[in-house]
């Protein structure tokens, strides 16, 4: 038969390069076409081909409602990875799992920093998080541009998931100027626009999440938005483990 239709998508150079670039961080339209130096008729028709096979997921950045910050649906390109290893052999259909807990290979620790506004929901899910699944060989931490206190639903989400939240604070961006971090990731709209500058030229890393503290309804309700958030960064985290550092800082 013929090679799956999910193969002859990712067969393309651009598309490539475009999910090779999603694998870290995410983007919009704009930054696609300075990236990789395409007009923005073919951006927007390869990112329409991405989207429509549910590789690439979009939403309005909260900061600019112009703007579209595209994702990589990490899970639906592995399920349809293993399809077709699946439809080449059986034996490529299973075998590797992303593991609970990714071994980390650098032999020395790595510095992290979250950033969002508020310093109360998101960033301190994702500093918990790494710090539990590294197993503290990196060393992480989250701060915001405008700090106030951690949301009670935060702690919840983190402590039914068995994660350590003694020490949990929030924090000021300003605390951690000129200190230097191997990666700053950015995982609300409004603080990318604002992120100051680190010494050492860091790696940065956007996701655009939404902020679970901003759902309306019940308990219940807003309780999932705080799950869903923690399952979609622990998804992020578990992945950016298992990433080989990056050799050339974009």
């Amino acid at each position: 038969g013929s090679a799956p239709n999910f193969l002859k998508l990712l067969a393309h150079d651009l598309r490539w390069k475009m999910l090779t670039l999603l694998a870290r961080s995410d983007y919009n339209g704009q930054e696609f076409m300075r990236l990789l130096g395409q007009p923005q008729n073919l951006i927007s028709y390869h990112l329409r081909k991405l989207h429509e096979q549910h590789l690439v997921t979009e939403h309005r950045s909260t900061a600019d409602e112009r703007a579209i910050y595209y994702s990589l649906n990490l899970e639906t390109v592995r399920s349809l990875y293993q399809q077709a290893g699946s439809a080449l052999h059986p034996a490529l259909a299973s075998g590797f799992e992303v593991p609970a807990y990714p071994k980390i290979l650098q032999s020395e620790p790595r510095r992290v920093l979250f950033l969002c506004t508020e310093n109360s929901a998101r960033s301190q899910m994702a500093e918990a998080t790494l710090r539990y699944l590294s197993q503290g060989h990196i060393q992480v931490s989250s701060a915001g541009s405008q700090p106030t206190t951690i949301h009670p639903l935060a702690l919840q989400t983190l402590k039914s998931h068995g994660l350590e939240i003694e020490g949990l604070r929030a924090k000021s961006i300003d605390e951690f100027s000129g200190q230097a971090f191997d990666s700053i990731i950015t995982v609300c709209d409004r603080v990318r626009e604002l992120c100051p500058t680190f010494p050492g030229d860091p790696e940065h890393i956007h996701w655009s999440l939404a902020d679970p503290a901003q759902t309306q309804g019940s308990l219940e309700e807003r309780s999932e938005a705080f799950e869903q958030i923690f399952l979609q960064l622990t998804t992020r985290i578990r992945f950016l483990l298992l990433l080989p550092e990056q050799q050339q800082r974009r």
